[in-house]
């Protein structure tokens, strides 16, 4: 995973195309709607992304036929990497780009994908993510919501939750139970669904880091076109575990780099109030140090090797644990001065970093669920009773 001449090359295109527009209005816009702050300057960031999409930086590992680059594994490992290093904001259309466009081209039909990958690339229309419920969080396969086919189209009765930008999506797409008396993996369909409409209510979350990124999404006999099912019916198990794959790709990479960058921060604090004269503060910090290379490092095994799909829930469970710690040690770098807030519960970014970071463990597959991944299909140790 070395750099070769003609990488070097493309990471020097990526880094001056950034550094040249990065600029004016979108200068403002560096290191806007990190973690825990993802509603921050969401429409400018939005027509950052419309910038990007002009000048063919969307979508750059699809295929060539489907509107993508068709770049290789290095160049967008080198993207994400520069894109991160220019401190240039956090993306709105990642569930569109990294996770359903790929997902579509897997499984989609030649329609779905005339219909939905243009609009994607483009940033024209923005997908948020319909899984988890009430009763099926982590365990996804407990899936309550139900759809069925009537008058050649889907309707859909149910409610998810903790849907990431809901407020700010054109389409969700949602894993239903389509097969009356399923149960667990089977009878699920994985569907396409327009989010406005009269059947679909949504309602923001507030957060402990203040606002409401995550959302309750109500269907209520909403409503979708018969042949936006992708894959079989009753068979969307597979096309969500296939879309869970792309979640943790390339663009991992670009979250180590953001990760260096708050721990330089951190860092840097601990320097000018003192905190690294602190013995123990000093060893956790230089331990943080040591283990954000390692998950680098074993993030580029991942990519570079073909590994068995439990290798998704190692690196979870590295990256998270290794982020909220980091949230731990900032409140020790801040002592006494983290424990308060400004009028009206005003965050400091390290105060709202050490809060979000508490969720880092359990969205996107609590480790609970990544260790029984591990232990059961890579260990072989018996299922984990389950009522």
């Amino acid at each position: 995973m070395s750099d070769t001449e003609a990488d070097r090359a493309f990471r020097a295109e990526v880094r001056n195309w950034l550094e040249e527009n990065l600029v004016g209005e979108f200068a403002e816009l560096k290191g806007k709607g990190g973690s825990g702050r993802d509603l921050e300057a969401h429409d400018e960031r939005l027509a950052w992304d419309r910038h990007l999409a002009a000048h063919g930086w969307t979508c750059i590992g699809w295929p060539v036929e489907h509107g993508g680059r068709g770049l290789s594994l290095m160049q967008q490992v080198i993207f994400h990497e520069e894109y991160a290093r220019s401190n240039a904001p956090h993306r709105v259309n990642h569930l569109g780009e990294e996770l359903l466009g790929p997902t579509l081209i897997a499984f989609g039909t030649p329609e779905q994908q005339q219909r939905f990958l243009p609009g994607i690339r483009a940033v024209t229309e923005l997908w948020c993510q319909g899984y988890s419920e009430p009763n099926a969080g982590s365990d996804l396969a407990n899936v309550a919501t139900k759809a069925r086919l009537e008058d050649g189209e889907w309707v859909i009765d149910g409610q998810k939750v903790w849907t990431s930008l809901a407020q700010f999506a054109d389409w969700i797409f949602v894993i239903a139970r389509s097969e009356p008396g399923s149960a667990k993996h089977q009878g699920l369909s994985f569907l396409l669904v327009p989010l406005d409409q009269d059947g679909v209510e949504i309602r923001g979350i507030e957060q402990l880091t203040t606002g409401a990124e995550f959302n309750e999404v109500f269907f209520t006999g909403a409503r979708t076109a018969a042949d936006l099912v992708v894959g079989e019916p009753g068979k969307g198990w597979g096309v969500a575990m296939g879309l869970l794959g792309f979640e943790r790709g390339v663009s991992t990479l670009g979250q180590q780099v953001g990760f260096r960058r708050e721990l330089d921060a951190l860092l840097d604090l601990a320097r000018e109030n003192g905190a690294l004269d602190d013995p123990i503060v000093r060893d956790r910090l230089a331990r943080a140090d040591a283990e954000l290379e390692v998950i680098r490092l074993n993030a580029l095994r991942t990519l570079s090797e073909e590994q068995a799909p439990q290798q998704a829930s190692i690196a979870k469970l590295l990256w998270a644990n290794w982020h909220r710690t980091l949230g731990e040690i900032a409140m020790d770098v801040l002592g006494p001065d983290g424990l308060g807030t400004g009028p009206g519960y005003d965050l400091d970014e390290w105060q709202r970093l050490f809060l979000f970071t508490r969720s880092d463990t359990i969205y996107g597959g609590s480790d609970e669920i990544q260790r029984n991944i591990l232990a059961e299909r890579v260990l072989g140790l018996p299922r984990e009773a389950r009522n």
